[in-house]
């Protein structure tokens, strides 16, 4: 219940004592009355004060204990039920069940027969006691009322109590990982906090203030998680042959130590990359086997069909509207559940991103559920709250048929029974590894605080305005708050992404396939992979890059194995006619391989940019070091929708570095380094990435780029319409060899480059009216175009540097 502070005096030896007995049936009194008959309070604290036994019920509780003049000890106490040992670790099992019973609840036949032939089965709890008066202090509010003659809300504080202490010394001995909620939606609709909120929404939007409190009921009703330690138990189990038989699972356990330390003192939120449906069981199973408590998992209410939804309640799960629209009231309740879930340190999992990823690297994040987060601690609701990024990455994933066929305009399936079937048949296959990495915990308070300084200067790109980089026009004072707020948010969001992309590991499929999709739809031996892959693993080593088995492409012998794998996927082909075996993307696989690629694509971005950077420098007539930089900078604007970039300072201390691993002197020669010298020096590298890594999304942003330009300005742009018509536009430039990257094709990247032709302005149209809106806006969108086709010529001349090319042609 509560207990006094170390600094605080000891409590003075209590002179009567009340036995709060939470107890299910007649067995489970008499259990309690055996042990309190035979001293178990008088030894367990240390009193000989006489015992009062009284249910564990609000009405009991009003009746004969909210009233004492006295001050009372007050005791909750309860039976626990404990499953069989295997193994050392009490749990339950499907084999249980056929008891038909639950072993943590079992019926009072059961208890009877556990009680005389199982006594080990049982343990008699007690909770932290609070004196009477500490309770009263404690609960201000709820005691006040009884003055007036209300004891009903002051018994109910007590009851909720000592529910939660009997849980808390339950975990002691079940383990954290049994961490359960109890009565949460009735201590929310108690608080006079969340009552007097839901005033103000009445009359705010001239409402009933009951019919405003019902519609807040219901909407607890739909979002508060009724956990269940057998439901938890036996889901677990059933789910975990989902994953278990496909991958192995690699895990961080340094990460996970850390973590378990934060955790006794902060409420923990996981915030993992979203490449699967099965993200939520693996972590979920990790967590559990390190006696993490359950994490409550917000989920779309999409997920929520039968008989998945009703079971998923049950182990955590909360399933939240898509869209709140303008409904206050549920919006006030989510953002108090979240509160109530933080304010009670438990631990929270959502998919930033907003739903799984279609190109296998991180989408932009979402930032709804954080500013719920985010308003918990500026309202000290909450101490604060540690930010755990993840990283969850597949060697190979079996759902990516369906992922495809989406970005090429095809219609995503309904989650459904049927579906879910489907979905566990195609997982009973070997996919390899599955790297399971925690990023450094973020603390929400600290990152909130500094980024809402107003004194703090963004350290970090997000676009928020236009190409210009042009600051906004000052806003009011309260309007400037919100935005700083806002704003840092979103930056909380941004290092977020950059965590889960420093633990994110470069798989042996993510370079299998950046080789064989950079290499424009050619076949290669087997050492012809291996001496292409053979500088790029060199590459990552001096870095010190995290990364999977890459040992396995080092070897030839390996290396088909992970070939012949991907094959198995029907990702990579094989021709066996001839001399010797070849490889290739198979035919419509592409996007297929890009997930695979992209997965690590990150790592290389940098490198990539460098590149075209060097050889915009070396076209320039004059002043190459800055037409070079210049370059540099306007690619990392290109391609903010897609990747996170620190700022100015920083990334040019990372292309920095990218160039002197090329050329260690760089620094020393200066302006003055020749441009062949620069050229010789990236194909001695080994390696060139800019087409391996850069030409898709390009490619994409050039279909789009060049659609526009094709339209008129004064004419509106309907955004799904356009989609739809840069996939078939974008599949007739493929065919004319206008297009380079099969991937690029992608539903995800063209709404990618709409929000950059959005953010420079290219999309609205112009006023009808107005001849010269019309022809400026005309002439930027061709500039785009241009832009864009100069970018896609330089890649094609890095393609033509690579010394891949020195395996076989490459088509131009």
């Amino acid at each position: 219940m509560i207990e006094p502070a170390a600094s605080q005096p000891p409590r003075p030896a209590p002179r009567s004592v009340v036995a709060l007995v939470d107890a299910s049936s007649g067995v489970e009194r008499e259990l309690i009355g055996t042990w309190l008959a035979e001293g178990g309070i008088a030894e367990e604290f240390r009193t000989d004060a006489p015992i009062t036994q009284l249910d564990l019920d609000a009405a009991a509780v009003a009746a004969r204990l909210v009233g004492r003049r006295d001050d009372p000890l007050v005791v909750p106490v309860r039976v626990l039920w404990l499953p069989p040992e295997r193994d050392g670790v009490r749990r339950m099992s499907f084999g249980d069940l056929a008891m038909l019973t639950n072993p943590r609840k079992p019926n009072r036949l059961v208890q009877r027969r556990l009680s005389r032939k199982a006594p080990d089965r049982h343990v008699i709890l007690t909770g932290a006691p609070a004196l009477l008066s500490e309770l009263r202090a404690n609960h201000p509010e709820a005691a006040a009322l009884y003055t007036t003659g209300s004891a009903e809300p002051f018994a109910r504080a007590i009851v909720r109590a000592a529910v939660v202490a009997l849980e808390r010394a339950e975990r002691t001995v079940i383990g954290d990982r049994y961490k359960v909620p109890r009565l949460v939606a009735e201590e929310i609709l108690d608080s006079p906090e969340f009552l007097r909120r839901l005033e103000l929404i009445a009359d705010r939007i001239d409402a009933d203030p009951q019919d405003v409190y019902r519609r807040a009921e219901k909407g607890l009703n739909e979002l508060v998680a009724a956990q269940s330690r057998l439901v938890s138990d036996l889901f677990t189990q059933a789910m975990r042959p989902v994953h278990a038989s496909t991958w192995k699972v690699d895990t961080d356990a340094t990460g996970l130590a850390r973590l378990r330390t934060l955790n006794r003192s902060y409420p923990l939120v996981f915030l993992p990359s979203h490449r699967s449906y099965v993200d939520a069981f693996v972590l979920g199973d990790v967590l559990a086997r390190n006696d993490f408590p359950p994490n409550h998992v917000i989920g779309g209410a999409n997920l929520g069909f039968w008989p998945m939804g009703p079971i998923a309640r049950r182990t955590g799960t909360v399933f939240i509207r898509r869209s709140f629209g303008d409904d206050e009231v549920y919006k006030a309740v989510v953002e108090e559940y979240f509160a109530y879930l933080l304010s009670k340190r438990f631990n929270l999992e959502w998919y930033f991103e907003g739903g799984r990823t279609r190109t296998g690297k991180l989408r932009p994040p979402r930032y709804g559920l954080l500013n719920y987060l985010a308003a918990a601690v500026r309202a000290d609701r909450v101490d604060d709250v540690m930010l755990v990024p993840v990283s969850i990455t597949y060697e190979r994933l079996n759902e990516l048929g369906a992922i495809a066929t989406e970005q090429l305009g095809g219609r995503k399936k309904p989650e459904g029974l049927t579906w879910l079937a489907r979905y566990i048949r195609s997982q009973q296959h070997s996919a390899g590894h599955v790297y399971v990495r925690f990023g450094e915990p973020l603390s929400a308070r600290a990152r909130l605080a500094a980024l809402g300084d107003p004194m703090h200067k963004a350290t970090v790109t997000i676009p928020l305005h236009g190409p210009d980089g042009a600051a906004p026009v000052p806003a009011p004072a309260e309007e400037e708050i919100a935005e700083k707020e806002r704003r840092a948010v979103q930056l909380l969001a941004f290092e977020v992404a950059v965590g889960i992309n420093n633990v994110t590991p470069i798989t042996v499929n993510a370079l299998a396939t950046l080789a064989l999709l950079g290499v424009e739809q050619r076949a290669l031996t087997l050492g012809e992979v291996r001496a292409l892959l053979a500088p790029v693993i060199a590459y990552i080593g001096r870095r010190e890059l995290p990364s999977g088995e890459l040992t396995a492409l080092t070897e030839e012998p390996s290396l088909a194995v992970v070939l012949e794998q991907l094959s198995l996927a029907r990702v990579v082909t094989v021709y066996r006619g001839g001399i010797e075996p070849v490889y290739s993307i198979e035919s419509g696989a592409h996007l297929e391989a890009a997930f695979y690629r992209n997965s690590a694509v990150h790592w290389f971005v940098d490198r990539a940019i460098m590149e075209l950077s060097v050889l915009a420098a070396i076209e320039a007539a004059d002043d190459n070091l800055r037409a070079g930089w210049e370059e540099a900078f306007r690619l990392r604007d290109l391609l903010k929708f897609e990747f996170f970039f620190p700022d100015r300072a920083e990334f040019s201390e990372r292309i920095t570095a990218e160039m002197l691993l090329v050329d260690p002197e760089w620094n020393a020669r200066g302006r003055e380094t020749q441009g062949s010298e620069i050229v010789a020096r990236l194909r001695g590298s080994g390696f060139m990435m800019a087409h391996r890594v850069l030409r898709s999304f390009f490619d994409a942003q050039l279909v789009v780029a060049e659609r526009l330009a094709d339209k008129d300005a004064a004419a509106p742009i309907d955004r799904k319409e356009l989609i739809a018509e840069c996939v078939s536009v974008g599949k007739q430039m493929l065919l004319q060899r206008r297009l380079h990257s099969p991937e690029s094709v992608s539903t995800e990247l063209f709404s990618s480059a709409i929000k950059l032709a959005d953010n420079y302005h290219l999309i609205e149209p112009a006023e009808a009216t107005a001849a010269a809106d019309r022809t400026d806006l005309t002439r930027r969108r061709a500039e785009f175009a241009t832009q864009l086709r100069a970018i896609s010529s330089r890649i094609s001349l890095a393609a033509n540097l690579d010394p891949s090319n020195t395996l076989g042609p490459v088509t131009r």
